[in-house]
């Protein structure tokens, strides 16, 4: 019997990429491809589905984090194969907190996607080992401490170091440090452009 899949990517390119896969094996059968992943729980609940391919990162609505989140908690038999193109190390820690079963990166993959998915079904959770590293200014992000990386994406969101401390339930001098060391890091010259170089990167990706 074919496992039945459901598509959510809100970009065309990856989603008819992996629909070829899908239509291209004997074991999976394409339940629906879809742009969106608000509406994803909802072909769920209409449809039999056994692996979702999902994206993190969607123009519009909710991410697909959160849709995973919600699927899991009402529908936990369903495999979920999360995919992005974005480095965020974040995406890594939130996913695995939501008993999303694999990941896989667009743009670096330890093994083709048709292997992931027959791993994944098989009962296998395949993930990476860390997030891509991405160069920023003049630093790999590899170079930055978990902080520095928490720091960041405050930063990133435009919140002011006073904000930053109270998120993080840190002192504002201990902001202030980590902000001076990525900007020596990065060889930036402000906030305003350290957060457009985290932003453009994708090491940091806000509101996601």
């Amino acid at each position: 019997m074919a496992y039945r899949v459901l598509i959510v990517d809100d970009q065309t390119l990856p989603r008819q990429y992996f629909e070829s896969i899908v239509n291209s094996s004997d074991n999976y059968v394409l339940v629906a491809s879809i742009a969106s992943a608000t509406v994803a729980d909802a072909y769920c609940i209409n449809n039999r589905v056994d692996l979702i391919i999902m994206d993190i990162v969607m123009s519009e609505g909710i991410s697909g984090l959160e849709a995973a989140e919600r699927i899991k908690r009402s529908y936990p038999t369903v495999k979920i194969l999360m995919v992005t193109s974005m480095p965020d190390s974040d995406f890594l820690s939130r996913a695995r907190e939501m008993n999303v079963d694999s990941f896989w990166y667009k743009e670096v993959q330890d093994a083709p996607m048709l292997e992931v998915m027959d791993r994944t079904m098989a009962g296998e959770h395949i993930w990476p080992d860390h997030a891509p590293t991405v160069k920023l200014g003049l630093s790999d992000s590899s170079e930055f401490t978990d902080k520095e990386l928490e720091v960041l994406r405050y930063i990133a969101m435009g919140h002011t170091n006073q904000e930053i401390a109270d998120e993080l339930m840190i002192s504002v001098n201990t902001v202030r440090f980590h902000l001076t060391n990525l900007l020596s890091k990065t060889g930036c010259n402000s906030k305003i452009e350290l957060a457009i170089l985290a932003t453009k990167s994708g090491l940091v990706v806000p509101n996601s």
